[in-house]
């Protein structure tokens, strides 16, 4: 068993480390203040190849492995966790399912401008009454003739109000479950019958856009259809499991900034005449919040080895992600506990960090759906 990285690995993480301290951290609680699309950053992580990161070069992106993305991803989202879901959602959610599922022309067409940082893309699969069960999915994609006309609206789409493309999951017939259920390439600058409803007003990751996406009457070519009719659900669950290695990564990225600032603050605040740190009860929450962050980076990173070396892992995506993000949450409240009123200030970035938390135990599936996730996986044997 070895645990070293390989010297590309390495040099992927110290490259995004050293720009994620020099260009994104500095500017993470303004974006967070004035919830600003971080366009600038989001261009350089592009020029970087970072929003492409296992995608072959050949269609822009930066031909290296999961495990590359995941060591990338924590460093992002230790900077700013509105940065890393973009980056997240791009490569995971978007990325990922055109290079699997398109036909040559469609990743030469709608892969190359978001694997090479040109566009971005986002993924429009929630919907009021699908989240956890996609299968009450409304959206409906019917053939016209060369055309296929989509009517429905998507919500909680990160990067849907900056994104040039999505992956759009969509009802092709009717009656028959998952199995109705196709996935369409959507170039939504150039879709007559597609609008951005509204912004969602959020908690936390507040630089990083969730929109409503609202299609009436919008035509699709015949050959947006992304793999085969009624291949979408197949394709979503993959997708997903993906998806939530980068999710995993982004809580590893946020606890890891919260251990840090906790961890520094303890060591040069003063009570009774020494450090805080130098108590006990502080010295414990810091034990069991490293503790647990590396057991969640272990778990993340072992679901990505395991994507790269073409396993099975969705139960091993579903454990990473499930315990990541309640490892975060539980640090991030521990964190706040640590430095006391600036915790629970703005002066501080750690009440920003806990906003951000949250929301890694809910998307990409709710940590109640990943214990199915992996309790289905145990009973099936595997």
């Amino acid at each position: 068993m070895d645990f070293e990285l390989t010297e590309e690995q390495q040099m992927v993480k110290d490259m995004v480390r050293r720009f994620a301290e020099a260009e994104i951290k500095p500017k993470a609680a303004e974006l967070d203040k004035t919830h600003q699309h971080p366009a600038e950053i989001i261009k350089q992580l592009g020029e970087l190849k970072m929003l492409g990161v296992a995608v072959p070069e050949e269609y822009g992106g930066g031909g290296m492995d999961n495990v590359s993305y995941v060591l990338a991803l924590i460093e992002v989202s230790k900077a700013c966790a509105s940065t890393g879901v973009i980056m997240s959602v791009n490569n995971s959610l978007y990325c990922f399912p055109v290079m699997a599922y398109g036909t040559e022309e469609q990743k030469k067409k709608y892969l190359y401008p978001c694997a090479s940082g040109e566009k971005l893309g986002c993924y429009g699969l929630t919907e009021a009454g699908a989240g956890s069960d996609p299968a009450n999915m409304r959206t409906t994609a019917v053939r016209d003739g060369d055309e296929w006309v989509i009517n429905g609206e998507k919500k909680f789409i990160t990067n849907g109000n900056v994104a040039s493309y999505c992956v759009l999951a969509a009802v092709t017939q009717k009656g028959v479950g998952y199995k109705g259920i196709s996935s369409f390439v959507v170039d939504l600058e150039n879709t007559p019958g597609f609008r951005v409803a509204k912004l969602e007003e959020k908690l936390g990751i507040l630089a990083s856009g969730t929109a409503e996406l609202v299609f009436e009457d919008a035509r699709l070519p015949a050959d947006a259809l992304l793999g085969k009719e009624g291949e979408g659900f197949k394709q979503m669950l993959t997708t997903l499991d993906g998806g939530r290695i980068g999710i995993a990564a982004q809580a590893v990225g946020i606890g890891r900034a919260v251990l840090e600032e906790a961890l520094e603050y303890a060591k040069t605040r003063e009570q009774f005449g020494k450090s805080i740190a130098s108590f006990q009860a502080i010295q414990w929450k810091l034990a069991d919040m490293a503790t647990e962050l590396d057991a969640a980076e272990l778990l993340t990173l072992r679901a990505a080895w395991l994507e790269d070396h073409h396993k099975p892992y969705e139960k091993a995506a579903a454990m990473a992600k499930m315990y990541a993000s309640d490892v975060t949450m539980r640090a991030s409240i521990e964190g706040i506990q640590i430095l006391g009123g600036y915790g629970y200030c703005k002066e501080y970035p750690m009440e920003r960090h806990m906003r951000d938390a949250k929301i890694c135990q809910i998307y990409e599936g709710t940590n109640e759906i990943m214990r199915l996730v992996i309790a289905r996986n145990l009973i099936r044997g595997r």
